[in-house]
């Protein structure tokens, strides 16, 4: 059952077009090229339905596996140096990659952590500078079942000790998401192209990107 979903995640990974931009152990994060289903509203920006947006996907096979005792202070320190070395990244990719030109804000939906509960992950992705907020299946209930479903079954297939104390019908999907420019701002480098100042739906601005490259997909 384990490798019948894990050939099913790899299968839909390719049909959304979710892609490699760095091919490296460390990497915590795939990425996937969109459009907001609806208006995403952040500080001091808002993002309008239908505007290109850089969709997160946490890289399963990648993900630092829970030791049977539980989550332990050494696994939470190598999970918050992967994402740092992955957003870091990802903010030269987004200068580098011409597919990301346009790009308005980035982010995506999540079980690990609940919205407001205090948890490690809810006060981790607030310091790494992202908005979070309850997610909306655009079905509702029922659509909010079955993705909940399927991201069980991945949890299964990948990290079963995460499902300790974790019923399905309780899982609560979260979303997170930030400006390209505020994100830009805090894990670009000194050695990136100079970018413009956002508009106001904090894109970067056109024409900054250098046309050298691209990410593995």
């Amino acid at each position: 059952m384990k490798r019948a979903v894990r050939a099913f995640d790899r299968f839909l990974c390719r049909r959304q077009g979710v892609f490699v931009f760095w091919d490296d152990p460390d990497c915590m994060f795939r990425a996937q090229l969109t459009r907001a289903r609806r208006e995403i509203i952040l500080p001091g920006a808002v993002i309008p339905a239908g505007a290109k947006v850089l969709g997160l996907h946490f890289w399963n096979e990648h993900m630092p596996q829970i030791p049977p005792e539980g989550p332990t202070l050494t696994q939470a320190v190598r999970a918050r140096r992967m994402i740092l070395s992955t957003f870091r990244t990802l903010a030269r990719e987004m200068h580098r990659d011409p597919r990301m030109e346009g790009v308005q804000a980035l982010g995506g939906a999540t079980v690990l952590f609940a919205a407001g509960d205090g948890s490690g992950g809810d006060r981790l992705f607030t310091r790494l500078g992202f908005t979070v907020f309850p997610h909306r299946s655009r079905l509702g209930r029922f659509g909010q079942f079955w993705e909940n479903s399927y991201t069980w079954s991945l949890m299964r297939a990948y990290n079963a000790v995460s499902l300790r104390q974790r019923k399905l019908l309780a899982l609560e999907r979260t979303e997170s998401w930030m400006t390209a420019g505020d994100f830009l701002r805090r894990y670009g480098t000194t050695d990136m192209p100079p970018q413009r100042a956002p508009d106001r739906t904090g894109a970067p601005a056109r024409g900054t990107h250098h046309k050298d490259g691209s990410g593995g997909a």
